[in-house]
């Protein structure tokens, strides 16, 4: 009989263990749960960035879109605005924008004459994309990085982006 009781106290101090094992392992995994999340969404904040205009003193470009999420074949319209407080000049027509993949692989760059251009503080050039790359087929969903770059009349170079998002 002291066999029995022994083993059934040994049974029920394995399930009080294991039961605290799994309470301090629950724990653990959504605190790892949480913690990834913040870090995604912190992550997600910057990519996701639509305080697209700022202006500021000195050498400033901004890169505008009216929203930052498309529907695939949606037109997107981006204005190229000289933010800041120096005249711009770029060196052809279409003010120095790149629709790129986020790896960097170029799928748009309006076609535009070799002509120097320039944006005085506060003006603006307006363009829109179709979604349709350089090559002729459409753009796929996913996130697409839009920039420019120009220089002021001291040759400092200015560079922004900002990223859309394409969807179904």
């Amino acid at each position: 009989m002291e066999k029995k009781i022994n083993s059934t106290k040994g049974l029920k101090n394995q399930e009080i263990i294991l039961k605290e094992l799994l309470a301090k392992s629950l724990v653990i995994f959504i605190s790892i749960g949480l913690i990834s999340g913040l870090a995604f969404g912190v992550y997600l904040l910057d990519v996701k960035n639509t305080n697209q205009l700022v202006f500021v003193e000195g050498l400033s470009i901004s890169v505008v879109t009216e929203k930052s999420d498309f529907k695939k074949g949606e037109e997107i319209k981006i204005r190229i605005v000289n933010s800041g407080t120096v005249p711009l000049i770029f060196s052809d027509a279409s003010y120095g924008l790149k629709i790129t993949g986020l790896f960097g692989v170029l799928m748009y760059s309006p076609v535009s004459v070799q002509v120097i251009s320039q944006l005085e503080p506060g003006d603006e050039a307006e363009f829109s994309w179709d979604q349709i790359k350089n090559n002729g087929d459409t753009a796929l969903e996913g996130l697409y990085k839009i920039s420019t770059k120009g220089v002021d009349k001291q040759g400092n170079q200015v560079e922004k982006s900002t990223t859309v998002a394409i969807w179904k």
